[in-house]
C-alpha cells in the first residue's frame, strides 16, 4: 500500500497497484497546496502500517491514526456514514443513501466511495449492491471480497 501524510495525519492510503493511484496522488497535491505532503516513511505512515497489521490479524477493528479527509460536504457525510458500518457487516448503496437522507442517491454514494482516499481505514469495501453482490471496488473486486472475508471470519471467531 502507498501511504501519504501531512504533519496532521494520513491523507492517502491506497493500494500500490490501483489504476487510479496517479490520479489520487494528483488530487492530494491539489487538495493540500503548499502543505508538506510526504509519501512513505513518517510517523503516521508507520502507525497505520502497524495498525493494518493488527487489522489483518483480527486484533483491531478500528484505526487510531489521525486522518485528514478533504472533500465536498456530501463526500464528508458519505465517508462518515461508512465509519458507522460495523466491522464484519455490510450495507447496500441504497441503505447508505437512505442513511444520508438522500434516498435514490445510490450512484452518488458509489462515487463518494470511489473518491475515498483512505482504503480499508474508511471502510468503503463494506458497501455492496442491494442484491447481495459485491459491486465495484477501486482496489479490485477480488480485493473487496478478500477484505470482507477477513472481517467476517474474525467477527465470527470473536462471537464464539
Amino acid at each position: 500500500m502507498v501511504a501519504v501524510s501531512s504533519g496532521e495525519g494520513l491523507v492517502l492510503l491506497e493500494f500500490a497497484d490501483r489504476r487510479m493511484l496517479p490520479a489520487q496522488l494528483e488530487r492530494v497535491r491539489r487538495l493540500f497546496p503548499g502543505s508538506p505532503i510526504r509519501p512513505g516513511k513518517s510517523g503516521h505512515a508507520d502507525r497505520i502500517r502497524d495498525e493494518l497489521g493488527e487489522w489483518f490479524a483480527g486484533e483491531r477493528r478500528s484505526f487510531a491514526t489521525p486522518l485528514i479527509r478533504r472533500g465536498s460536504p456530501f463526500q464528508q457525510a458519505a465517508w462518515a456514514a461508512l465509519d458507522r458500518i460495523p466491522y464484519g457487516a455490510t450495507r447496500s448503496y441504497q441503505q447508505q443513501a437512505a442513511t444520508l437522507g438522500r434516498p435514490g442517491a445510490e450512484r452518488a454514494v458509489g462515487r463518494a466511495n470511489g473518491d475515498n482516499r483512505l482504503a480499508i481505514v474508511i471502510p468503503c469495501h463494506r458497501v455492496i449492491r442491494a442484491d447481495g453482490s459485491h459491486g465495484g471496488y477501486g482496489g479490485g473486486l477480488w480485493r473487496k471480497q478478500r477484505l470482507l472475508g477477513i472481517e467476517q471470519a474474525h467477527a465470527v471467531r470473536a462471537a464464539r
